[in-house]
């Protein structure tokens, strides 16, 4: 396993232990961005709790899953999004108009494209899932 993009093998790692039916996924190496993704997650509904445990070697998350992901990834190149372009994007990595949620990353942090659509603001792609 290549360590070269940490949330894209924490994404994975998500959707793998969700497809093989298990309740926890064990999220290593941990990050501000990854936990972010997550935190957005489960703000949403898609996601369970998740906890930080403190290892010798660096952290590791354990996030309760709830079967809620079909589809998880980051998005890459990190497409620049204007504000009024978020729709082109949506067709292209959501399933439909209404399921589903980018990330975006904004000059006022990370957040959903619903979010950063509401506000008027553009920002760069991260990832998606629905």
């Amino acid at each position: 396993m290549s360590l070269n993009d940490p949330l894209a093998n924490a994404l994975s790692t998500v959707l793998n232990s969700e497809k093989a039916g298990k309740t926890v996924a064990v999220i290593k190496p941990v990050s501000t961005i990854i936990k972010r993704v997550l935190e957005i997650m489960n703000s949403n509904g898609y996601v369970g709790e998740m906890t930080e445990v403190k290892d010798s070697k660096g952290n590791i998350i354990k996030l309760n899953l709830l079967g809620n992901i079909n589809k998880c990834g980051v998005i890459k190149p990190n497409f620049a999004v204007k504000k009024d372009e978020y729709e082109k994007y949506e067709k292209r990595y959501l399933i439909s108009r209404n399921i589903g949620i980018i990330i975006v990353t904004t000059p006022q942090g990370m957040m959903t494209h619903k979010e950063a659509k509401d506000k008027g603001i553009g920002g760069k792609l991260i990832a998606y899932f629905y």
